[in-house]
């Protein structure tokens, strides 16, 4: 099991850059560098290339609307090369709220949409030109379509390496059964490891049957709040604003995906509750309605044996890179402190 943690996108990009090589020292493996609409991901991510040596750095996530295949293809090479091949491209449709709110772009086929951007992806990292007819990209755009001087082209400069992983962000059934079929890795949000079988399994399962060999095994990524002691669960509360965000204020209703997974977890009167309490403006009572259970079940908060506990039950549910986000007055310690009991 691989650690990892994941830069909030409402921080200062220098003070993280400082963090992650503290926990790089300290046997961090992965680094997901987030944007939504805050900064840009492959910004903070060059920059982390050139401060640390070993740790990985991935986008978590890298929105497929807002930039052409062409465009991400172009950042999954570079950033791999300035970081010696240590890159990990994540990708996601996001949500209407940014596609359209903050990028001015219809919120249309964002299955096909991300299966095709990782076609495109992977055979333009094997150098190959790019030739891909489909109902979202047509490379090269034809003679009907443009000025009739468009060529297959492969990219100019020669890749790091001729695979770099791709993983999506995926929540839905046919998103996450997409995923396990075609991406090297899944990364699923506000999870609850002891419920992710009932929600996800069948989607799973349907996907890996038709996943290619060549692909390995699906990578997941997952967790949360991490702080270890014996009178600490009250940290528990500073997780609250954040799912309460997401399960009330990520959408319109009848368009949240985090609100429909609270819902596929069984919490469907608080998930119903925390969006009418958060879109009328009063997030606080939101917040208090957020199940302690989930909050529990989903970060690592509490003495060190059920700290231990619920790693196991992360590394049960088939999460291969555990997520942690250290609220402690020392991160890189706790960081060491768990590396050495994965």
């Amino acid at each position: 099991m691989k650690l990892t943690t994941m830069l909030m996108y409402d921080g200062n990009p220098r003070a993280a850059a400082d963090q992650v090589t503290a926990l790089e020292k300290a046997g961090l493996d992965l680094v997901w560098v987030a944007e939504a609409y805050g900064f840009d991901s492959p910004t903070l991510m060059g920059y982390l290339a050139a401060r640390t040596e070993t740790v990985e750095i991935g986008s978590g996530i890298l929105n497929v609307f807002s930039r052409t295949p062409g465009a991400l293809l172009q950042t999954a090479a570079g950033l791999d090369n300035v970081s010696a091949g240590r890159a990990v491209i994540g990708l996601g449709a996001s949500g209407p709220q940014v596609i359209e709110g903050f990028h001015g772009l219809p919120y249309e086929r964002p299955l096909g949409r991300t299966r095709e951007v990782i076609d495109i992806l992977r055979q333009g990292l094997r150098r190959e030109p790019l030739e891909h007819t489909g109902r979202n990209f047509t490379l090269p755009l034809p003679a009907d379509q443009g000025l009739g001087l468009g060529k297959p082209l492969k990219l100019l400069t020669r890749p790091e390496r001729p695979q770099v992983p791709l993983w999506v962000a995926a929540l839905g059934d046919k998103n996450v059964a997409m995923t396990a079929e075609v991406a090297d890795g899944w990364m699923p949000h506000l999870f609850f490891p002891e419920k992710a079988a009932d929600v996800w399994g069948s989607s799973l399962a349907a996907g890996a049957a038709k996943r290619s060999p060549e692909l390995g095994p699906l990578q997941v990524t997952a967790g949360g709040m991490l702080a270890i002691g014996e009178d600490v669960k009250g940290m528990l509360d500073l997780a609250r604003p954040m799912y309460a965000l997401y399960v009330g204020g990520m959408g319109a209703k009848g368009k949240n995906f985090y609100n429909d997974l609270a819902c596929q977890y069984g919490y469907e009167e608080a998930a119903t509750k925390i969006q009418d309490l958060y879109l009328s403006g009063k997030k606080k009572e939101a917040e208090a309605l957020v199940p302690d259970e989930w909050l529990e079940a989903g970060n690592l908060v509490g003495p060190e044996s059920y700290v231990k506990e619920r790693i196991a039950a992360f590394r049960e549910a088939g999460v291969t890179h555990l997520q942690v986000l250290p609220a402690t007055d020392d991160p890189a310690a706790t960081v060491a402190q768990v590396k050495n009991w994965l």
